[in-house]
C-alpha cells in the first residue's frame, strides 16, 4: 500500500476515534442548532429554550432553532434527542419532572436517563400553586377546606402524567387529606389555557408561564411549593408558612445531548451558555419570571440529576403515582 493512503487512513481513523471531524478541527458549529423542547409552547422549558436560543446562536455565529416536541410525558422530545447523531446540532431542553419523574412513572420508557449528556442547567423555579378566576378560595387553608367539603371536585392540571405538577398534586391531597381530579395535559400551555377558560380549577407550575395572569388578576396564587418565598410574588405564602411544611418542590430545565457528543463540543456549549446566563438581562428575566439563573456545569449535572432521581422515587411511591 503506498505511503500516502495509510497516511489518509490513519488521519480517517483519528478524526473518528476523536469524534468526527468537524468536532476534531475545531469547526463546531457549521449550521444551525435544533433545541428539541419537552413541552409545548407557553410553559417554562419552553421559555427557558428561548431565553437561551438567541444569545446562545449570536455566541456561536449560528442559529438555534426551537422545536416543540410535546407528548408522553416527554418521552417523545426525548426519543428524538437520543436517535439524533452524536455531533452537537440536535440538543435537548429538559424539564426535570420528565427526566427523573417519569421513569419511576412510565414502565418500559423508550429513553433512559443515560443515554443523554449533561450540557447545563439554566433555570430553577418552586413550584406555584395557582387557582381559576372565580373559585371561591383565597388561601392554601381555604383550597383544602374547600376540597373537604366537596371530595373529588376540585380538578387539578398538570402538564402530564408523571410530571412534577402531577406529582405535587398527589402529595397535596396525601399530606392534606383531600381528594382531587387530576387532568393531564400536553404541556403547561395548554394547561393554562384551560385553567383561563376555567375549564379545571387549579393548577401546580412554575411561575414564568403564570406571571402576567396572577398580576392581572386573572390567576390566583395560593402558595409557592419552595423553601423561600418568590422575589416577583412577594405577598405569597410559601407552603410551609401555609400550613404544609413537607410540600415541597422545585422544578430546574437543564440542556442535554445525545450521549457520545464530544466532549470539544460539550465543553463549548457550557462554556457559552455560562456566559450567557451571566449576562445581568439573562439573571433579571428568571427574576421577572419568578425563576432563577442557576448554572451547573456537565459534572454537578450529572451528579444532581442522578441525587434528584433517586430522591423522586421514593416520593412517586409515597404518593402512589402509576401511569395511565
Amino acid at each position: 500500500m503506498p505511503n500516502f493512503q495509510r497516511r489518509r487512513i490513519a488521519v480517517l481513523l483519528l478524526a473518528a476515534c476523536s469524534g468526527g471531524g468537524a468536532m476534531a478541527d475545531g469547526t463546531w458549529p457549521n449550521k444551525p442548532i435544533t433545541l428539541i423542547v419537552s413541552s409545548a409552547a407557553g410553559g417554562t422549558t419552553d421559555i427557558a429554550a428561548r431565553m437561551l436560543a438567541e444569545p446562545l446562536g449570536k455566541a456561536l455565529g449560528q442559529t438555534v432553532v426551537v422545536d416543540n416536541r410535546a407528548g408522553a410525558s416527554g418521552g417523545i422530545a426525548a426519543s428524538t434527542v437520543k436517535r439524533a447523531e452524536p455531533d452537537g446540532y440536535t440538543l435537548l431542553m429538559q424539564y426535570s419532572g420528565y427526566h427523573v419523574i417519569t421513569p419511576h412513572v412510565v414502565k418500559n420508557t423508550p429513553w433512559e436517563a443515560k443515554d443523554f449528556q449533561a450540557v447545563a442547567n439554566v433555570l430553577a423555579a418552586p413550584q406555584v400553586i395557582v387557582v381559576r378566576e372565580g373559585l371561591p378560595v383565597k388561601t392554601l387553608a381555604e383550597l383544602i377546606a374547600y376540597a373537604k367539603a366537596n371530595p373529588g371536585k376540585l380538578t387539578y392540571a398538570s402538564s402530564g402524567n408523571g410530571s412534577l405538577q402531577h406529582v405535587t398534586g398527589a402529595m397535596l391531597e396525601q399530606q392534606a387529606g383531600i381528594e382531587m381530579t387530576h387532568v393531564p395535559y400536553k404541556g403547561t400551555g395548554p394547561a393554562l389555557q384551560d385553567l383561563l377558560g376555567s375549564q379545571v380549577d387549579l393548577t401546580f407550575g412554575t411561575p414564568p408561564p403564570f406571571m402576567p395572569f396572577i398580576h392581572s388578576g386573572k390567576l390566583r396564587a395560593l402558595a409557592v411549593t419552595g423553601k423561600a418565598r418568590v422575589p416577583s410574588l412577594p405577598n405569597v405564602p410559601t407552603a410551609a408558612e401555609a400550613g404544609l411544611p413537607k410540600l415541597d418542590a422545585t422544578s430546574w430545565f437543564a440542556v442535554f445531548a445525545p450521549v457520545k457528543t464530544p466532549k470539544p463540543v460539550i465543553d463549548k456549549l457550557q462554556a457559552e451558555i455560562a456566559k450567557v446566563m451571566a449576562t445581568p438581562a439573562f439573571k433579571q428575566k428568571a427574576t421577572e419570571l419568578g425563576a432563577t439563573a442557576e448554572f451547573m456545569n456537565p459534572q454537578q449535572l450529572t451528579d444532581y440529576s442522578g441525587a434528584e432521581l433517586a430522591r423522586w422515587a421514593g416520593v412517586v411511591k409515597a404518593a402512589k403515582i402509576q401511569a395511565d
